[in-house]
């Protein structure tokens, strides 16, 4: 029989309300709250733990080693596959994360809920659901870090969350999602290309941030993040990666790695369209990465881990190329 891991890790997935309705909802549900009868009823043998009870906003990477720590000793005991049950705010993160450092062909699946369980139909039992079918289809495998949500099938380097309240919130823009489920079965539009190999895990990562640049952008806020102590900062940018020539003369003397993405949500960064100062092409020679195809949120994930890994600039920049790149 097929067995899957569960690891609760909190969000409103696992919300009831506080002492009082004005108090809010807070998480308090376990586990095994949260799978209920789902167990009985499904063809599979299910492993529970409860290893937080955070709101995403609040996550944090010890909190994501020690699952998946947890997640691999679970594979190596004979599981076929993880699902991680956690807030939707930083979710597609956790899957990005789980996807540079997972270190199996067996599925990881990632789910929360939009909904409460003290709302109207709730939608968390559904994705979790959804989630179980995911990581028990042996065609999972070799696919990396997943997320199922609303009865789609996302891969976590496209995942994002696009709508703050909406049970359709996550999008894989451009690219669209690899499948969906429907009556209890998985059905993939796109096959499983090779997975890149994989980066070290960290439970702590130095300081890096992430900073949009805008109208008037004079670079001030920049200066000051990299005289602070920042280790790396990735900078979403207009565009297709253009900033303020004030911001760009800060770039250029910029003593860590700067990585530079797309703020629009959608399409890469370029590198060789435009020629103006704060142009791709000038930040390029500044010694500026570009992210490519990768979405600020991304970035700077892939930008911690490479840090806490000891990455130099030039690794920072072929990993860039390769993880940021549409045709890798």
């Amino acid at each position: 029989m097929t067995r899957i891991a569960v690891a609760a890790l909190g969000g409103t997935i696992s919300m009831a309300p506080g002492r009082s309705i004005e108090d809010g909802v807070v998480p308090r549900l376990s586990a095994e709250d949260l799978l209920g009868e789902l167990g009985s009823r499904l063809p599979m043998e299910i492993t529970a733990a409860t290893l937080a009870g955070l709101s995403s906003s609040s996550m944090d990477y010890a909190t994501l080693a020690r699952t998946r720590q947890w997640g691999v000793e679970q594979i190596e005991a004979g599981a076929d596959g993880l699902v991680v049950v956690q807030g939707t705010d930083t979710l597609e993160e956790t899957a990005y994360l789980f996807d540079l450092t997972w270190p199996s062909d067996a599925p990881v699946v990632i789910t929360g809920a939009m909904r409460n369980p003290s709302l109207p139909s709730p939608d968390g039992q559904a994705n979790i659901l959804a989630a179980l079918a995911v990581a028990a289809d042996p065609r999972s495998r070799g696919r990396g870090a997943l997320v199922a949500f609303n009865d789609d099938v996302h891969a976590a380097r496209w995942v994002r969350k696009t709508h703050s309240s909406h049970v359709e919130t996550f999008s894989s823009r451009p690219a669209g999602p690899l499948g969906m489920v429907a009556e209890g079965a998985v059905h993939y539009f796109h096959p499983s290309p090779p997975r890149l190999p994989v980066l070290p895990g960290a439970e702590t990562v130095d300081l890096v941030p992430l900073l949009e640049s805008g109208l008037e952008d004079s670079g001030e806020l920049l200066s000051l993040v990299l005289k602070g102590g920042a280790r790396g900062v990735v900078v979403a940018a207009n565009g297709v990666g253009h900033v303020s020539t004030g911001t760009a003369d800060v770039i250029a003397a910029a003593q860590v790695p700067v990585v530079v993405a797309s703020r629009t949500g959608a399409g890469p960064t370029f590198r060789g369209a435009y020629g103006f100062h704060g142009s791709e092409s000038s930040l390029i020679r500044m010694g500026a990465t570009m992210a490519g195809w990768l979405c600020p949120r991304k970035s700077r994930i892939l930008l911690q881990v490479l840090l806490a890994a000891g990455a130099g600039r030039e690794e920072i920049e072929r990993q860039f190329r390769l993880r940021g790149d549409l045709d890798r």
